[in-house]
């Protein structure tokens, strides 16, 4: 690791010297240095009444510091992190203290080129997404090469070779499979703009703007089976395509994966398919946007025997709406499913006018939105899987895109938002939730055990803000849940006070009073306060964190109970 950071710090020397001697002025361009960083400390302590976890340790610090040195065309970065241990929460397989991203990068029009890590995605991730959520522990940057091309207007070529980043140990840990792929889009107005020599306002097509694009990738890893053959190299195609036209838009992904054995799908050799279909409609106060998507056996990752979010190749975008507000947010949140599932969406948004006798000064934002999501319509294969004459299909797919009887998630929300005055708004959101906990696996009772079953349960949540002279302002969260399953019902409150723009004050109360163990009512009480100044931003936080799934973009992970204090701070420059 030594030698490849002097490798690049060599690089960029080598890129200064050159341009030093291209530049004939006195003063010389010695580029720009850009980073931040991020420190996050957390001290523990027991408490019964809610399992709180405790590490050996008794406190975790988890942090990071990116530098990006840029010189012309020439860039070039590292990024140091440190997990002594990793906050608990995140996987297991960060541990140490070293450089966990580094690379080296050439960027002109025609052409860019990368070497070391990068992130990177094809179309809607639905086939490659290669990204970092810092939040939820993930980070499966690619570390290779990859280059991007524009050689003629309208068409834009990307191509990448590599492996994932799979742990951290002291350093950057790969997985073992090898990840290649190509994609490629084709703007077709800025085409025939090129052909034609003439303005796109004087053409026929000026008003639809049409965009196609297509994939492919290959992941390569040995079989080491002692009982199958396996594939050692997995191809997967996609094609997609957007259209917009005026205050329409319309775009379709569709992805074919064959065969690929792994422990996601029971080592079966049925092939996979995922599609995604957008509709939306937006004009002066109304809006309209309609989903659906459907997936099936289609996991890609670059080790066929990984496990929940280590070496995902693929991103089965979410078609939930993701919520901000406590409750609704952490108590019975879905992540999506791309081994299988199908999911519609719909929310309609309307602007009731300024001055009219409902909509008062200012007006009202009405917003309803309506989710469901369902296991696929399948009928299973009536072999012994094990008998060495078997297909190992596993199943058929009776319907595409359409669901099967069982359901896994339903997400009904209205919210109202309205502005009462210059200093004082408010918002009420509905929620209605069915939850499938058999699938999902993300409420537990008691004894830290899944319940059995599906959750039904409201929500109900007032949000108001009052700013009072420039500076002060005070929002107000108040919530409520009601439910006959699980552990009853809950109560959330959220005070905050701003004194811009430095100083914000919060208080959080979440209480299950309705827990069917009386010893189980507990107040989770958390306070928070901090100081901002310009790009630095340093908070305290303590008090108690309930455990359960905290999910960002239809992607979760599991995060026990703690009781202790937090320090946070974060800068860039």
């Amino acid at each position: 690791m030594k030698k490849l950071a002097a490798g690049y710090c060599m690089l960029v020397l080598f890129s200064s010297m050159i341009f030093a001697q291209e530049n004939d002025k006195r003063q010389i361009d010695l580029g720009e240095i850009k980073g931040n960083v991020s420190v996050a400390y957390q001290q523990y302590q027991e408490d019964s009444t809610i399992n709180a976890a405790v590490p050996d340790e008794k406190s975790t610090l988890t942090a990071f510091t990116n530098l990006i040195y840029t010189r012309g065309n020439v860039s070039a970065g590292v990024r140091y992190e440190s997990y002594l241990p990793a906050q608990l929460g995140y996987p297991d397989r960060f541990d140490g203290t070293g450089l966990g991203y580094r690379f080296a990068s050439y960027d002109t029009d025609p052409i860019s080129v990368t070497v070391g890590n990068f992130y990177e995605q094809f179309g809607s991730g639905l086939v490659f997404r290669s990204y970092e959520e810092r939040l939820l522990g993930i980070d499966n940057a690619m570390d290779g090469m990859r280059i991007k091309a524009h050689p003629l207007p309208g068409i834009y070529l990307k191509g990448i070779y590599g492996k994932q980043r799979f742990q951290f140990t002291d350093g950057l840990v790969n997985g073992p499979g090898l990840v290649r792929g190509f994609d490629g889009e084709l703007v077709v107005n800025e085409l025939l703009d090129s052909i034609s020599g003439k303005s796109i306002d004087s053409l026929p097509y000026r008003k639809l703007n049409v965009i196609v694009g297509g994939s492919f990738l290959s992941k390569y890893q040995p079989d080491n089976s002692t009982t199958l053959i396996l594939p050692e190299n997995v191809g997967t195609y996609a094609g997609r395509i957007r259209m917009n036209y005026g205050k329409v838009s319309l775009s379709g992904e569709y992805g074919y994966k064959i065969n690929d054995p792994s422990g996601d799908n029971g080592f079966v050799y049925k092939d996979g398919h995922a599609a995604l279909l957008n509709f939306t409609y937006a004009t002066k106060g109304f809006s309209l946007l309609l989903d659906a998507k459907t997936t099936d056996n289609f996991n890609i990752r670059s080790d066929r025997t990984a496990e929940l979010q280590d070496l995902l190749i693929n991103f089965s975008p979410a078609l939930t709406k993701q919520h901000s507000y406590n409750l609704a947010a952490t108590l019975y949140p879905y992540g999506s499913r791309p081994w299988g599932e199908v999911a519609y969406q719909a929310e309609v948004s309307y602007k009731v006018p300024k001055r009219s006798k409902i909509g008062g000064k200012y007006g009202i934002l009405l917003t309803a939105n309506f989710s469901t999501v369902f296991g696929l319509d399948t009928t299973n294969i009536m072999e012994d899987i094990d008998d060495v004459s078997s297909t190992r299909q596993g199943y058929v797919t009776n319907r595409f895109f359409l669901p099967g009887k069982e359901k896994y998630f339903q997400d009904f929300n209205f919210e109202i938002k309205k502005k009462f005055s210059k200093t004082f708004k408010a918002v009420y959101t509905y929620f209605n939730f069915f939850y499938n906990n058999d699938i999902n696996q993300g409420a537990f009772d008691n004894d830290n055990k899944a319940v059995r079953g599906n959750i039904l349960s409201q929500i109900h949540v007032l949000d108001l803000s009052k700013r009072f002279k420039k500076k002060h302002n005070i929002r107000v969260e108040l919530q409520h849940l009601s439910t006959q399953e699980h552990l009853g019902n809950w109560a959330t409150a959220l005070i905050e006070y701003t004194y811009s723009p430095h100083w914000f004050v919060g208080l959080l109360d979440q209480y299950n009073y309705g827990n069917p163990d009386m010893d189980k009512r507990v107040h989770y009480l958390y306070g928070t306060i901090g100081y901002v100044s310009g790009a630095h931003r340093f908070a305290v936080g303590y008090g108690k964190q309930r455990a359960g799934l905290f999910c960002v973009g239809g992607v979760c992970r599991q995060v026990p109970a703690s009781n202790g204090l937090t320090l946070t701070f974060t800068t860039s420059f």
